[in-house]
């Protein structure tokens, strides 16, 4: 996987559409960066930036773009509701793919130094990339916002991390670091300023003092007025989504307008958001609600409706959904391929894509197959008896079809990424050692591959054993295929583990992973059996 960071820097301009688009065209001509939105806000008068490249384009994408904003935004004009301090206010980085936090704090450093070095403004670091507790957090670094930034800079215990202590009237601070992914939420609401900050206080995991904190965690909160649209919103920062989803935060801050006896007329997304936010808030409207929905695109119109994303402006998913933004090339990926595609691929004089690759499309195979059946009993009138359980059935057959097709693909790469080990320089005892430690690590992912195919199918015999007595008798031969396709995946997949174990120099673990492989193989041939008599004997 390639190396992917974000930045999504936030820029003191919301109305002036020739500073926008100029800062916008100053990230799209970066080099290695794709600019996936640009968000404007007229009453915040503040516009975020996202776009993502490696570690290297990313620090020039975010120069660019405050070089083209220096001389176009003067803080002493500025006035918004949001708070700020300077014309790039902040500049976060975010881990999103085959990076860790502490190179997106290095990434974030390389920036904030060029930054300083170059325009001559202070920079301050936050988050991840700050090691001083009382300035980590943008509201404690924010305090005092632009009008009090002059001040503050004569205080010792405030000298920026890069730059001189000197206030550059026209364009403030500016604070870069790492963080998880920030959702920025509002909930739009029929009421007045007021009383939207006063929900906003309720819920903010700061509340309205120490004595008196918030309800959620990880989150922060305002209310303000949106002139454009005449409502109130609460405005909410999720530092942490896995803290607090999008969802709870929606569902929090509609229960504190019930209270009030005032009206949410749904949300709004500032900038983009993790396609898991949106999945997750699916998954909790379907067990709240009692629905089934499996396919993803569903899932994912389906939250946009429960928290009114489209109420405000259309909410589309290939716009403001990150993964369907990136681009992705998958001409070479095998589940791309057309069958005919995929047959000669297996065919050729090439070593992968092999047995593996082979063992886990088989295997998907089976769950589409048994996921089939479920489908074609759910719904109808003759078996309508059967639908609590079709709806019990039918989401995990469903999702293993799909785990199970991403790793015809991983099983391919797990193959080549041992042969680039094998490859590696072997000439000095250095070298050597370096060869050893890769081949050990890439023979391991090579085996936990097909381990995680194993377990995944043995995982589908128990609802596939109960798809078999009650699903509908008229998919009788599609149902011993499916059986017969799992057991084949498994068996298949057990076989690339032993041949792999070869290379493993852990004894121990050689021995265990071989035990668990030959148990695993022996429990989907008891289950194949038993779910062909079960069908068998069905009249």
């Amino acid at each position: 996987m390639p190396k992917i960071i974000e930045c999504v820097p936030n820029f003191s301009e919301g109305n002036d559409e020739k500073i926008i688009n100029a800062i916008s065209e100053a990230i799209r001509k970066t080099t290695g960066v794709s600019l996936l939105d640009v968000d404007p806000g007229k009453s915040t008068n503040r516009t975020v930036y996202t776009f993502v490249g490696n570690p290297d384009s990313i620090i020039e994408g975010a120069l660019n773009a405050a070089k083209a904003a220096f001389p176009l935004i003067d803080m002493r004009n500025h006035k918004g509701e949001h708070p700020r301090m300077g014309a790039l206010d902040v500049c976060p980085f975010i881990p999103i793919s085959d990076v860790s936090v502490e190179e997106c704090v290095q990434v974030s450093k390389k920036f904030g130094e060029r930054l300083a070095e170059e325009l001559k403004v202070p920079v301050f670091l936050y988050g991840a990339a700050s090691n001083q507790d009382y300035r980590k957090t943008m509201p404690q670094i924010r305090a005092g916002e632009y009008e009090g930034l002059e001040e503050k800079l004569k205080a010792a215990e405030w000298k920026p991390d890069f730059g001189e202590p000197c206030f550059v009237p026209s364009w403030g601070g500016t604070v870069t670091g790492v963080r998880k992914f920030l959702i920025a939420y509002n909930v739009n609401m029929l009421s007045t300023k007021e009383q939207a900050h006063r929900i906003a206080l309720d819920l903010r995991e700061k509340g309205r003092s120490p004595s008196e904190p918030g309800r959620l965690k990880a989150c922060q909160g305002i209310g303000w007025w949106l002139e454009e649209a005449n409502i109130a919103q609460i405005s909410l920062n999720l530092t942490d989504m896995d803290v607090t989803p999008m969802h709870v935060a929606y569902e929090e801050a509609k229960s504190g307008a019930a209270e009030l006896g005032l009206a949410v007329t749904g949300s709004e997304l500032v900038g983009l958001v993790p396609l898991q936010s949106i999945l997750a808030a699916a998954e909790f409207y379907i067990e709240k609600e009692g629905l089934m929905v499996l396919e993803e695109d569903q899932k994912v119109h389906l939250a946009i409706n429960r928290l009114g994303l489209s109420t405000l402006s259309p909410f589309n998913p290939k716009e403001r959904i990150i993964e369907y933004c990136l681009q992705t090339d998958e001409k070479n990926l095998l589940i791309s391929k057309t069958v005919s595609d995929f047959v000669k691929s297996v065919g050729s004089r090439s070593a992968a894509p092999g047995g593996g690759s082979v063992s886990a499309l088989v295997g998907a195979l089976g769950c589409a197959l048994a996921a089939m059946v479920g489908k074609l009993t759910y719904g109808k009138k003759q078996w309508v008896h059967l639908d609590t359980r079709m709806r019990a059935l039918l989401p995990p057959l469903h999702g293993s079809m799909l785990r199970v097709l991403e790793l015809v693909d991983k099983d391919t790469e797990a193959f080549n990424d041992f042969f680039s080990a094998m490859k590696l320089p072997k000439e000095t005892p250095e070298q050597i050692a370096t060869r050893e430690e890769e081949m050990q690590k890439a023979i391991l992912t090579a085996i936990s591959v097909p381990m995680d195919l194993v377990v995944t199918l043995n995982s589908v015999w128990e609802h596939l054993e109960e798809m078999a007595g009650i699903g509908n008798i008229n998919c009788k031969s599609d149902l011993q295929v499916a059986a017969r396709c799992l057991e084949t995946g498994v068996q298949g997949a057990v076989h690339n583990v032993e041949t792999n174990l070869s290379d493993l120099k852990d004894e121990t673990l050689k021995n265990k992973l071989r035990e668990q492989g030959r148990s695993q193989a022996e429990m989907a041939t008891r289950s194949r059996d038993k779910i062909l008599q079960i069908i068998e004997d069905r009249k």
